[in-house]
């Protein structure tokens, strides 16, 4: 994964306090792009460490639509 490059804008209260962060529209899609790409790695990750029993393509297909 590469670094999002962003360039927030701050919206700070009478305290000078940050309160909230406007960004590019383009910036935030790629924050989200970035974002799911990462929980897909999480999951993968996750998926590899779980101990399962391999089972074929058509098999998973039947226990999808069967709700398992």
């Amino acid at each position: 994964l590469s670094m999002v490059s962003v360039h927030p804008q701050y919206i700070i209260d009478e305290d000078a306090s940050e309160k909230a962060v406007i960004i590019e529209i383009n910036e935030w899609k790629n924050i989200i792009k970035k974002l799911e790409e990462l929980d897909d790695i999480e999951t993968y990750d996750k998926a590899k460490k779980e101990k399962s029993d391999i089972i074929s393509f058509d098999q998973a297909i039947i226990e999808i639509k069967n709700g398992k």
